[in-house]
Formats: structure tokens, sequence, C-alpha cells
């Protein structure tokens, strides 16, 4: 499949991690992962950075099934839980720890502000493809003919709130993994009796006694 310029990798990791995803995550996971993938890859391309495609297409496919049932945990954040099913399945398949390794950071980090985009392309490619499909950053590097092309394949249907259900639905039970991270606005914003844990208090009230 090729949209503008852009294919999904004709391999048979590439396939496998489609029907993996296709497997244990909803419709809407997997339409909004794809669209990451096309993101990212077309933003790839503008800045004419080198990428290993297969490597960018499993991060982004697989960077939210830490919030799907199959893998799930309750004492991880949902991107290492993520990160450690894209990097079990790349090396399982035979690829070296270091492709592995990539695809465990771009994952991990996706949700990372300000690192990132400093790291390997394909770590800040899984992070520009998320930014833009989430929160609309740099919404303006894509033509509106790329982001209807993108859209029209993999739609976003009440897409804004939705994501941040899916993103309460996967979070409210492990609310510790949100300490620091932005994904404590998630629960902040789903939950009135969520109190957020605070790095100042924590520093103050140390067992250190000065």
């Amino acid at each position: 499949m090729t949209l503008n310029g852009i294919t999904i990798p004709d391999s048979g990791i590439a396939k496998e991690a489609t029907e993996l995803v296709r497997d244990v995550a909803t419709e809407f996971v997997f339409d909004h992962s794809s669209r990451v993938y096309f993101f990212a890859a077309l933003r790839g391309d503008k800045e004419g950075l080198s990428y290993d495609p297969e490597i960018l297409y499993v991060s982004a496919m697989f960077h939210d099934l830490g919030l799907t049932d199959k893998y799930m945990s309750d004492d991880q954040r949902f991107e290492v839980d993520a990160a450690d099913v894209a990097h079990e399945f790349l090396t399982s398949h035979g690829l070296p720890e270091a492709k592995a390794r990539t695809a465990w950071l771009a994952i991990a980090l996706h949700t990372t502000p300000g690192i990132p985009l400093h790291m390997e392309p394909e770590v800040a490619l899984t992070t520009r493809g998320v930014e833009m499909d989430v929160m609309g950053l740099d919404f303006d590097a894509y033509s509106p003919a790329e982001r209807d092309a993108v859209t029209a394949l993999h739609p976003r249907v009440n897409f804004k709130e939705a994501v941040i259900d899916s993103f309460y639905q996967g979070l409210k039970h492990r609310p510790a993994t949100v300490f620091g991270n932005i994904k404590s606005d998630v629960l902040a914003d789903r939950d009135p009796s969520f109190e957020r844990e605070n790095f100042v208090d924590k520093i103050r009230n140390s067992a250190w006694p000065e």
C-alpha cells in the first residue's frame, strides 16, 4: 500500500506486525497507529532522513499496545509495556539487538517531550508522528492533501475525546505510573479524585535529614 510515496514495508515482519495489532487492538487504535506511521514517514522524507521503514513501522504500530488488554500491566508505564512487546517481537524474528533497541526507545520515549527528537531517526519520527496525530504539532508541515490522504485511508472519528478516554481506560488502574509524565493530565481530566504526586514534595519529604 502506497500513500503519497510512502509505502508500508512489504516484509514478513511488517505483515505479522499488522496482523498482531489488528488481533489485539481496537479499530480506533489500529487507525491511529497507522496514521502515526504515515505522518512519521512523510516527515522523515520531507527532512531527508535516512530511516529503517520496517523499524519505524513496528514502532508506530506497536506504540499503544500497552493500552490493550493483552499487553497492559499493573505496574509499568504503558509506553514501556508496548516497548517490551516490540523488542520481543523483533528479536524473536532474528533482528539484531540494536534494531530492537531502537524500536524500544522509539516507543518508550514517545510521550517524553524534548528527548526523542535528538535521537535516532526512527525514535524522533515516531514521536513526530504521534505528536502530529494526537496534538496536531507541526500541523502545517503537512499539506492539506497529505493530511486528507492519510485520514481518508485511516479516518479520525471523534478522535480527540476518544483518545483521551483510551488513555484513561488504560491508566486508571495504575495511577502511580503517570508520576512525572504528561499522562497525569489525563487522569486529572477524567477522575476528580485523582491527586497528582508532587516532585517537590518528594524531595522535601524524603528520608534524608537534609
